[in-house]
């Protein structure tokens, strides 16, 4: 009989013991779930989509055809100022730095 109530007090224990594992997996289940959801709104236990190879295969040839446009175009060519118009800025830039310097030989 001795070996029986030892036994039924180790039985006891252990399940306590599973009470207290099951109640801390579900508060990580319960955190996981909450990270998952941070992640772009989806979570951890949620099945992904899987996309056929035709779909990848199309994607991938409209993507390629797009990057051929954008490539094709010839770069544009810097744009410069005519002569005419520098000049006209430089003598505007002249006319600031003398009233600048009017400005402070006057006081």
């Amino acid at each position: 009989m001795a070996n029986l109530t030892g036994l039924a007090s180790i039985v006891s224990e252990l399940r306590v013991v599973r009470t207290n594992l099951a109640n801390q997996l579900k508060h990580v289940d319960a955190a996981l779930s909450v990270l998952g959801k941070l992640n772009g709104g989806s979570s951890y236990t949620k099945p992904r989509h899987t996309m056929s190879a035709s779909a990848r295969k199309r994607i991938s040839l409209a993507q390629k055809a797009r990057w051929a446009k954008a490539k094709g175009r010839a770069p544009q060519a810097k744009r410069t100022i005519s002569p005419a118009g520098r000049k006209r800025i430089a003598a505007a830039q002249r006319a600031r730095w003398a009233k600048f310097r009017r400005q402070r030989n006057v006081r």
